[in-house]
């Protein structure tokens, strides 16, 4: 198994990165702080960005990454692959699993971001690496689209065996609601890019999934 796989595998906090929350010196400041905080993983999210510019910032997550925490850009497969960074994150209207697999070669790491039941088990089938599952709760980063009922959540984690990292508004505040359904991983954003100490915020986070793995967990 490849080194990037092999760290996926034991990974448990998933951050994004989000232009649309904070500007790219103030990302690179939190990743900092919260590769510290003990993050497994990290996405770059940049919408708005142009390629000069995504490419000099993932240039810049590397020099604090170093390949120790996988770094995964969101959309970007030409910018993921000319920066060097260690995968790709596809949602269901960008590039198919099995176009993304073509370009990134086999080593890389690829996630699929899926809202139902039948996304995550087609991206199992195909041979994903992780699924992002959600909305889980209400988030700013996707305005339009509701909460979804905590039993499909549940449903998803007990039939997919591809790592799924739920995601969707999952902070401090609301993390213990998903304990009891099983999971053992999580994508955040906001409650890592706006905390006041976001290396705190990460391993406050990190505890929490770690414990449930542990199984010592009570809520």
């Amino acid at each position: 198994m490849h080194s990037n796989k092999k760290l996926l595998a034991c990974a448990k906090l998933y951050l994004i990165l989000d232009t649309q929350v904070l500007d790219y010196e103030d990302l690179l400041q939190v990743l900092k702080d919260s590769v510290r905080g003990g993050i497994d993983i990290v996405q770059l999210r940049d919408k708005k960005g142009s390629t000069k510019e995504i490419l000099d910032f993932c240039r810049k997550v590397l020099k604090i990454t170093k390949h120790k925490v996988p770094f995964i850009v969101n959309d970007r497969a030409d910018l993921a692959i000319l920066s060097g960074a260690d995968g790709l994150h596809v949602g269901q209207e960008d590039l198919n699993y099995l176009q993304a697999r073509k370009l990134m070669g086999k080593s890389k790491i690829i996630g699929v971001s899926c809202q139902n039941l039948a996304h995550a088990l087609k991206a199992q089938a195909q041979g994903v690496d992780y699924i992002g599952f959600g909305s889980v709760f209400e988030t700013q980063t996707k305005p339009g689209r509701q909460a979804m009922e905590l039993d499909l959540l549940q449903k998803v984690i007990n039939q997919v065996k591809t790592p799924v990292f739920p995601i969707g508004g999952i902070s401090r505040k609301n993390i213990g609601q998903l304990i009891p359904l099983g999971i053992k991983r999580a994508a955040v954003c906001r409650d890592i890019l706006l905390a006041k100490d976001a290396a705190k915020a990460a391993k406050e986070l990190r505890d929490c999934l770690r414990a449930q793995s542990a199984g010592v967990i009570q809520w």
